[in-house]
């Protein structure tokens, strides 16, 4: 190659980057000050009709010359700088409009092949890839009948959305806001239905139940705030942080395994998992043994102890998550998983991102045939949203029985009570 061509494809770089800014600059002036069907007709002119305009270079002899992927980069961004504004100014309608626009698109190019070209080949190709499916999670949001099973677990796809640096910044500002939309949801629609389903003069239709296990919900809850207390999963955690401090690697693998099977009943679960989990650990960083455990090495061993757990490949489900499940014991597994973040806070994204490679990858089966991991999913929402959020959900004993009787064997005696729990640095 000559320098007069390595200086040519430089220029050409620099001026479609040029470009390229002009046209992001151009679309968030438009999108902040027009009217939402205006910015979308101007959108729709640029980019699939090919309209040349003014006000931006033109979209087509901008990008005569680039590869696919540089095209299907830009478009992307400019999607989710639409999406971004109007998700932030609950112009949800709008993104619909968006998804739908794009759909009618793909029918009618692919129908003609005269408008096929560099880019009109990119965007089709846009469409039919994951990122499409991706942005149509936006449009999703509100529809109480989703589509698949996995559209109910958007929240955790997004949060893969907003964790990988790749996606543009747009994109991961938009995932992180409706993520937690998503979450906040589920917790006020859980709390709302927990009170109105236990009062007998409250309208039951009034409320509904956000999790597909119907009225063993409350049951399940119940079984989950039974363990509070002096032995509550809370003050347990704290107490094995306070005792590991001074712990070595080695030290500390030993100390975590029996931590995560203190109090789980289930034999043949604890068995897998110390067998597993010991001869995985035992095998992992050998040579950092003798360090004595500080953040970073915390941290780090708490996220492999999750992969272990869920998918160390984050494509296919790990051995051990497999062998669990199938042990039929899903809200102990899920237990588990919260001991994790209760003694490490900063897995949380981490275990949520790991959620959502194994919901990636149980979305090529049907639902009927995923009945095992959307269950684990259920227990999954509602644990996390009981001890890991900012609601506090209590138990208060409603009826008298023998003080031979325990607690969990009478849960009937209980009802659940919620609230905002208290910012102690306030």
């Amino acid at each position: 190659m000559t320098d007069n061509s390595l200086t040519s494809n430089e220029d050409r770089q620099v001026n479609v980057l040029t470009a390229q800014e002009k046209i992001y600059s151009y679309l968030v002036e438009i999108v902040q000050n027009w009217q939402p069907e205006d910015v979308l007709q101007k959108f729709e002119h640029l980019f699939l009709d090919l309209v040349n305009d003014d006000s931006v270079p033109s979209i087509e002899k901008l990008f005569q010359e680039s590869n696919q992927q540089e095209i299907i980069n830009t478009f992307k961004r400019c999607c989710y700088i639409l999406i971004n504004n109007w998700e932030s100014n609950r112009n949800h309608k709008w993104i619909q409009e968006l998804v739908e626009i794009l759909a009618k698109y793909k029918e009618n190019t692919q129908k003609s092949i005269s408008r096929k070209n560099n880019v009109n080949s990119s965007i089709i190709k846009f469409i039919n890839s994951n990122d499409y499916q991706e942005l149509k999670l936006y449009a999703d949001r509100n529809e109480r009948q989703e589509k698949t099973w996995v559209n109910r677990y958007a929240s955790y796809l997004l949060v893969a959305q907003y964790l990988d640096r790749n996606n543009p910044q747009e994109q991961q500002e938009a995932a992180r806001k409706l993520s937690q939309h998503l979450k906040d949801k589920f917790k006020f629609e859980l709390a709302m239905y927990i009170a109105r389903s236990q009062s007998a003069a409250s309208n039951e239709n009034r409320y509904v139940n956000p999790s597909i296990l119907g009225d063993d919900v409350l049951r399940l809850i119940k079984m989950i705030v039974v363990k509070k207390g002096v032995f509550s999963y809370e003050n347990i955690a704290n107490i094995f942080i306070k005792q590991t401090q001074n712990q070595n690697l080695d030290e500390f693998k030993q100390s975590i395994q029996k931590y995560l099977i203190y109090s789980v009943k289930e034999k043949e679960f604890v068995r897998t998992l110390k067998q597993e989990l010991s001869a995985r650990l035992s095998a992992w960083q050998v040579e950092r043994n003798e360090e004595n455990i500080n953040k970073d090495l915390f941290l780090r061993i708490c996220n492999k102890i999750i992969d272990f757990l869920t998918t160390e490949d984050s494509k296919v489900p790990s051995k051990l998550f497999v062998m669990l499940l199938s042990q039929g014991h899903p809200l102990t597994l899920v237990v588990v998983l919260l001991k994790i973040i209760l003694i490490s806070q900063n897995s949380r994204s981490h275990l949520e991102l790991r959620i959502a490679n194994l919901i990636r990858y149980y979305d090529k089966y049907a639902e009927y045939e995923c009945q095992g991991i959307i269950y684990f999913l259920e227990i999954f929402n509602i644990t996390f949203a009981i001890y890991a959020e900012n609601i506090e959900y209590n138990l208060i004993k409603m009826k008298e029985f023998d003080a031979t009787d325990e607690v969990q064997l009478n849960l009937d005696a209980y009802r659940v009570f919620s609230q905002l729990k208290r910012d102690i640095n306030q």
